[in-house]
């Protein structure tokens, strides 16, 4: 469906102004309704910081590095019976900042206030979400179900100034580096590990995961360009925001990895999620769009018009396939005694929807004063959410294990977080 109008003026309100412009920011933070993954309903590796490429054992050894269910002492006879994590961050505001300012009358000063917390790039929205269910390990194999979600918005400094504050005269508002990108799939996973080397206690594996792609919804902005320049007498700009939606289709991924352990105390590991993949999307594939235009006609033109334009449409596509984006993970841990350590470096190499192209580094640590209690703390930075830092608690008898954990962005203070990420995992043994 479209429209075209037009108007006369003798200058555009400024508030028509606010509200046709800002309608491209509403429509970015209205798409992304989903939520990706990748070890975030793993308590125990949450708890330390997400680094776990040398531990990762059984049923979660493909969450991180498939190769580990090659080695001997890796594989576990085992049923996760259930695991969720759920995480949300942004880059700009803390809980305080969200209580404080929800609901209040802004005065300019509190105006001011909060865009000075807003990064010159814009303020970052992400959640990532995580369910397994009834994943089996029976030695060198694993079987996984899995459902993720994941989304990333991305709204610019000068949209967030206009709603704010509105726009001034000679002022220019402009939609570039604003993005949003959402998908939720379900997963149906089976890993295999081999070892190739053995020489004492030294040994080398390797390992893939093969995984069958079952896509609920996707959402992605294709195009998004244009600006505004506030004149004396009125406007002048336009705007086009084009993106693509579905909510169905299938295709495959596949993970690969190596695992060393260097002795009875060290191991170490690197894996590549989503080496190749491949969802084609077939199910009510559209293209939304949106287009605004406004022209400020000059002194010698007839009547002083201004010239309004608008159009907005949803039409169906053919269909389209995406892929996943590829992360490589590389760690080492200390696997002996009652305090265990590990080291991991992540790296994307795509900015999507869960994943970064910013290099992070995770380190975790795990104490057991009472063997069946395992106290948990990690640390992680960079990978485009800052610092974090964590911790967790264990059940952990022979036939039946437990895990919480809880991430906190930058601080010990709830009241300071930018995100949290709570996570829960239980299994049995045989």
């Amino acid at each position: 469906m479209s429209r075209i109008y037009k108007t006369r003026t003798e200058g555009v309100p400024e508030e028509s102004m606010k509200t046709k412009v800002f309608v491209i920011v509403f429509l970015l933070c209205m798409i992304a309704v989903a939520a990706d993954a990748g070890g975030l309903s793993a308590a125990r590796a949450v708890a330390m910081g997400g680094a776990h490429v040398g531990l990762a054992r059984g049923v979660y050894a493909p969450l991180y590095n498939p190769a580990n269910i090659g080695l001997s002492e890796y594989r576990e006879n085992a049923v996760e019976v259930a695991g969720v994590g759920v995480q949300i961050n942004n880059n700009s505001f803390t809980l305080e900042d969200y209580n404080e300012y929800t609901g209040a009358l802004l005065t300019e000063n509190d105006k001011s206030v909060i865009l000075g917390k807003i990064p010159a790039e814009g303020l970052k929205i992400t959640a990532e979400a995580e369910a397994g269910a009834m994943s089996v390990s029976l030695g060198s194999l694993v079987m996984s179900i899995n459902g993720v979600a994941a989304t990333e918005v991305n709204l610019g400094k000068d949209a967030l100034r206009l709603f704010l504050q509105g726009n001034g005269i000679n002022e220019e508002f402009t939609l570039e580096g604003m993005y949003s990108e959402a998908i939720a799939y379900g997963s149906a996973g089976l890993s295999y590990g081999i070892p190739v080397y053995v020489s004492g206690t030294r040994q080398l594996a390797l390992g893939a995961t093969v995984k069958y792609i079952r896509g609920f919804a996707y959402e992605d902005v294709v195009e998004l360009s244009g600006g505004v320049v506030t004149l004396a007498s009125g406007f002048f700009g336009e705007g086009t925001m084009i993106a693509r939606t579905a909510t169905g289709g299938s295709g495959y991924a596949m993970d690969i990895g190596a695992a060393l352990k260097l002795n009875d105390s060290y191991t170490a590991g690197v894996s590549f999620s989503n080496v190749f993949s491949n969802i084609t999307w077939n199910h009510e594939t559209e293209e939304h769009g949106y287009h605004f235009e406004l022209d400020t006609l000059n002194i010698d033109q007839i009547d002083d018009d201004s010239i309004d334009v608008s159009e907005d449409w949803s039409e169906p596509i053919d269909d389209f396939s995406t892929g996943l984006p590829t992360v490589m993970r590389a760690g080492l841990a200390n696997i002996d005694g009652r305090f265990l350590w590990a080291v991991d470096y992540i790296q994307g190499f795509k900015l999507a929807a869960g994943s970064s192209s910013k290099p992070r580094i995770a380190v975790g640590i795990e104490y057991r004063l009472l063997s069946p209690l395992p106290i948990r703390a990690g640390y992680s930075l960079g990978g485009g959410k800052g610092s974090v830092i964590s911790g967790g608690l264990g059940v952990d008898m022979s036939l039946f294990h437990f895990d919480i954990a809880l991430s906190n962005s930058s601080t010990f203070d709830l009241n300071a977080t930018k995100g949290l990420h709570l996570a829960l995992s239980t299994g049995i043994r045989f």
